[in-house]
């Protein structure tokens, strides 16, 4: 196992299965799992069945399963059980995996809420019918927040980040690119990389906002022509954002497209990496999610594990928990500041990308990117 570096841990970017708090060897090894059954379901009491004694009145609890793809999900699910006294079992992962994961039980799920990047992949559960509609948690969104609630309240955003940033080292590209399309020129030639969408969840948000950018909703083809003619010019994809960047501290790439607050920790960690935002980058919310199918009980403690991360108290463990990576987002809340690291919204170019025109178009493009670019 690769030592844990904060810079590696962005959603869609994650090492491996954590069930309170354990890790197995890495994100690759997530997918055999499947093929034999679900470790979590195996091992834990189910989403949707009486668990663990609570303390208090004696009354039996349902242990809460949580999915997530976030860097301080650890942290926030021991803050919410020590608060509420409701048992958590996390399943931390790569969001490719976790969706893989509910898609194979959606006839029997095994989880309580989803906790990921890119409100595409919510957007596209809603349509299945996989989430719990009309619900939202009672608190004090700020503009960013209440643009990002869908009609049917099917998802809650807890957090924006942008998707792709670039990133490079000033001392070996004194000169960087000014627009996507100069990625495509002969300058670049093997040096540009990027993440594969079928393990990093924030890619395909970029890949589809790289499409609705060259022709809108129309633009699947012209996307598509874009990212040909960057693996003719030598596209390197790895799986996630952090063996992107360790790609480019190697020298193996020049320019690597990740995600922001991936970017962003990995310059707090070396001053001669610098983060640019080519016009325009896409905005990524992080989302949760609660399973339609789950107990009552279960939504219960899933809404009330919402409104916890999105009190003043989630909200510190939030900018706490993983201080130079998924930390670093721009809070949806009055009243909460991002960090002091971030840049101000304004000043980068942002296109908002909607999830259910491209939610639903998310296997049939990462297929084709996996089958056309990574191969």
């Amino acid at each position: 196992m690769r030592p844990r570096r904060s810079v590696t841990r962005e959603p869609g970017d994650k090492p491996g299965r954590r069930v309170l708090g354990t890790r197995a060897a890495g994100v690759r090894a997530a997918l055999p799992v499947l093929a034999g059954g679900l470790v979590l379901a195996a091992c834990s009491t189910a989403a949707g069945t009486t668990g663990t004694t609570g303390g208090g009145g004696g009354s039996t609890v349902v242990p809460l399963v949580v999915y997530s793809a976030q860097g301080y999900d650890h942290a926030e699910t021991q803050a919410f059980q020590k608060a509420t006294g409701i048992p958590v079992r996390l399943d931390d992962n790569s969001t490719g995996p976790l969706l893989t994961q509910i898609e194979a039980s959606k006839n029997n799920p095994h989880w309580g809420l989803l906790w990921v990047d890119g409100s595409t992949a919510f957007a596209g559960l809603d349509q299945q019918g996989l989430l719990l509609k009309g619900w939202e948690p009672s608190v004090h969104w700020d503009t960013l927040g209440k643009s990002n609630i869908p009609s049917d309240k099917s998802y809650i955003p807890t957090g924006v980040t942008l998707m792709a940033a670039l990133v490079y080292d000033k001392t070996k590209v004194p000169n960087p690119p000014t627009s996507w399309q100069a990625l495509l020129s002969s300058r670049w030639k093997n040096a540009v990389g990027m993440n594969d969408p079928s393990q990093s969840g924030p890619t395909y948000p970029f890949i589809a906002g790289m499409m609705n950018y060259l022709g809108g909703a129309n633009g699947i083809q012209a996307g598509k022509s874009y990212f040909e003619k960057l693996k003719t010019n030598g596209l390197v994809v790895n799986p996630t954002n952090g063996p992107t960047l360790q790609a480019l501290t190697s020298g193996h790439i020049k320019l690597a497209l990740v995600q922001s607050s991936a970017g962003i920790g990995a310059v707090l960690g070396d001053k001669s990496l610098v983060v640019k935002y080519l016009n325009p980058v896409t905005e990524l919310p992080s989302c949760i999610g609660i399973d339609a199918k789950a107990s009552a009980q279960v939504q219960s403690e899933a809404k009330k594990f919402v409104q916890f991360v999105l009190s003043t108290k989630g909200q510190a463990v939030m900018q706490s928990g993983d201080p130079t990576g998924d930390s670093l987002y721009y809070p949806v809340l009055t009243g909460v500041q991002p960090l002091p690291a971030l840049p101000p919204l304004t000043s980068v170019k942002v296109q908002v990308i909607n999830p259910y025109t491209w939610g639903s178009r998310e296997g049939q493009i990462n297929t084709w990117f996996d089958s056309n670019i990574v191969q």
